[in-house]
């Protein structure tokens, strides 16, 4: 092999490994983070040391999740020619089971190392007793993230991924980063966290909705699995409904002027998300993973905006 086919080769690799960190969803799991961050500004408890840290955190943790689940997939062959989305980077061979291996290995360490500095720059110390509650907190994420789809005792395909979703995504994420700015948790965050979840779980539901039929056939028991597409459907209306409902339930007791309003000027884009999920099936709601994970992510800058105006 000469220079030129070996750095081609290189690139290619690193290429295919950016892929598999699938960027697209990396807005998803910044908007619990957002979120939090400005309730902890509008209680004025902001810092931004922890900000930075916490997107860099979740944003490795997202990585962690997204390639344990491309490798799981593959372990447990979902990931085949019947699969609807994209060809992935292990299922096309250009990466090999060791570089999963070795990527898994280099963000659990990155997550790890971001996360432990998150909780000494809040606290101070990592051996307080808050400090080793949100250290535990972010070991059962990492675990969380790898557990998914990675071995025989994995979650995914047991169908529990979407409570796995609302609670590291939505709960864990916003409540979790509220904590580390403000160090005492307001009972009223808890709203704009489940709605955060349960649009991060609407995600995950139209993946699973697309990826339907080759999931019932390698065994991977989802929730949409389970209960059938139609009923998914209806489940994912309850779902942007029910996030849409905690926000305007929070502002409706929150909110001092019309200002604070000013996310529902975002309300048409979910309603033609719903539209769409409705009408469309199978490799067509592939758009729709895109456009629910940014639309997510704006509405949660606006929500956190109409907050602190």
């Amino acid at each position: 092999m000469t220079v030129t086919d070996s750095s081609h080769g290189n690139m290619s690799k690193i290429k295919y490994c950016v892929k598999s960190f699938r960027l697209r969803t990396l807005p998803l799991s910044m908007s619990g983070i957002l979120t939090g961050c400005f309730l902890a500004y509008r209680s004025s408890r902001f810092h931004w040391s922890i900000f930075a840290l916490a997107m860099l955190t979740t944003v490795f943790l997202q990585i962690l999740s997204n390639i344990s689940n491309e490798y799981g997939d593959a372990q447990n062959g979902a990931d085949n020619s019947m699969r609807v989305g994209p060809i992935r980077s292990l299922q096309s061979g250009v990466l090999s089971v060791k570089d999963f291996q070795v990527m898994i290995v280099l963000f659990v360490l990155l997550a790890s190392v971001s996360g432990s500095l998150l909780v000494l720059v809040s606290f101070g110390t990592l051996f307080c007793a808050k400090g080793l509650i949100m250290l535990t907190l972010g070991c059962l994420a990492i675990i969380a993230a790898m557990k998914y789809t990675i071995g025989k005792d994995n979650y995914g395909y047991k169908g529990w991924g979407d409570v796995a979703v609302f609670i590291f995504f939505g709960l864990v994420s916003t409540v979790g980063v509220y904590y580390l700015n403000a160090h005492v948790i307001e009972p009223a965050v808890f709203l704009p966290a489940s709605s955060i979840g349960m649009l991060s779980v609407g995600v995950l539901n139209v993946n699973n909705i697309r990826d339907r039929i080759n999931d019932k056939e390698c065994g991977k028991n989802t929730l949409v699995v389970r209960m059938g597409e139609k009923r998914a459907k209806v489940y994912h209306f309850g779902l942007i409904t029910g996030a849409w409902l905690c926000f305007l339930f929070y502002s409706a007791f929150h909110a001092d002027h019309l200002g604070n309003w000013m996310y529902l000027l975002l309300l048409p884009i979910f309603a033609m998300h719903l539209v769409a999920v409705f009408r469309f099936t199978g490799q067509k709601l592939d758009v729709q993973l895109r456009n629910l994970s940014m639309a997510t992510l704006l509405l949660s800058i606006l929500f956190g905006v109409s907050q602190v105006i």
